[in-house]
């Protein structure tokens, strides 16, 4: 805030702080000017002007009870937060079902301590209890005509919690964004993508969600030799550098498998290479297994083609 203020012109800086400066100055002379001038005829001019509404020594002596208990409700709200937070970080399991579930839980617990926070305020200053109550059937009948789409992501993220959709930490498609769920309240969720960016989905919206991390994935290296090459020779080099390749991606969790010729394509013959890691492993170890493959192809002199321009000139036949 402070930058973009310095940000502003030269003379609109000056003008906001002489207004500030004088909107605080009437401020303080309402309030305190039967303290700095008692019983005089310009105090009585401000007291009976600008001082009905600023009159802030009459108002907390007339009102500090009411203050205090205000002061009170607000502080119990926030100290009853702060200590499920506590307990909620000290006694739930990070990522998986339960943290969801607390999280949901302590969004419940926030919204109700809020509104019963209101509620206690509002008795504290003299608003009737049937007038309250009466009140809150009103919202309650708006919100159920009003906010059906509220109500529509509280059951939906129920649903996701209960089903076991997925959970906190997984790694998610939806259509084309594939993101990592960072947390899931009671009416959105936010998931993180690859560049850390954070979308905010409401829980009703999460529709066909692909949960990629609910067994291990597929990492795939097709790699090309050429047609020239001994596929015998090709196969007996990879399979003896097998466990060579598992020793330096240790992120695989099954294989490498050597799967066989995947195609004959125009100017190489196609292999593959097969292994199974964690979902968010899986861009890694296909990097790693190409890397891997092309140093064991370099040493054992396996040529990988490369596009290649061949032109056939017709020599020209002399004439007799």
């Amino acid at each position: 805030m402070f930058k973009k203020f310095m940000e502003k012109p030269k003379k609109t800086r000056v003008t906001i702080i002489v207004a500030s400066l004088a909107v605080l100055f009437l401020i303080l002379l309402a309030a305190l000017a039967g303290v700095i001038f008692p019983n005089s005829l310009f105090s009585r001019i401000i007291d009976n002007s600008i001082g009905k509404f600023f009159n802030l020594a009459d108002f907390f002596v007339n009102n500090y009870v009411r203050i205090l208990e205000s002061l009170a409700v607000l502080f119990f709200v926030w100290l009853l937060n702060k200590l499920i937070n506590v307990i909620a970080a000290i006694f739930i399991k990070k990522g998986g079902k339960t943290e969801m579930i607390s999280e949901l839980i302590q969004s419940l617990i926030k919204y109700a301590s809020i509104a019963a926070a209101l509620f206690l305020i509002l008795s504290a200053w003299g608003v009737q209890t049937q007038t309250l109550l009466a009140g809150a059937g009103i919202i309650a009948l708006a919100i159920s005509f009003g906010a059906q789409s509220l109500i529509e992501d509280i059951i939906s993220g129920l649903f996701i919690i209960f089903e076991k959709q997925f959970s906190i930490g997984d790694i998610v498609q939806l259509n084309d964004f594939r993101g990592n769920v960072v947390t899931m309240g009671i009416r959105t969720t936010k998931f993180e993508d690859v560049n850390g960016d954070i979308k905010i989905i409401n829980n009703s919206d999460i529709r066909g969600a692909i949960n990629t991390t609910t067994n291990l994935s597929p990492a795939v290296c097709d790699i090309s030799i050429s047609y020239s090459e001994d596929i015998i020779k090709v196969e007996e080099v990879i399979k003896s550098n097998i466990s060579r390749i598992k020793t330096n991606i240790p992120d695989i969790i099954e294989g490498p498998f050597y799967k066989g010729v995947q195609s004959l394509a125009d100017s190489s013959v196609v292999i593959r290479m097969y292994a199974k890691c964690k979902e968010q492993n899986r861009y890694q170890v296909v990097r790693d297994l190409n890397r891997e493959m092309k140093i064991i192809f370099d040493e054992n002199k396996i040529s990988i083609p490369f596009p290649q321009l061949v032109v056939h000139t017709e020599e020209k036949k002399e004439d007799k």
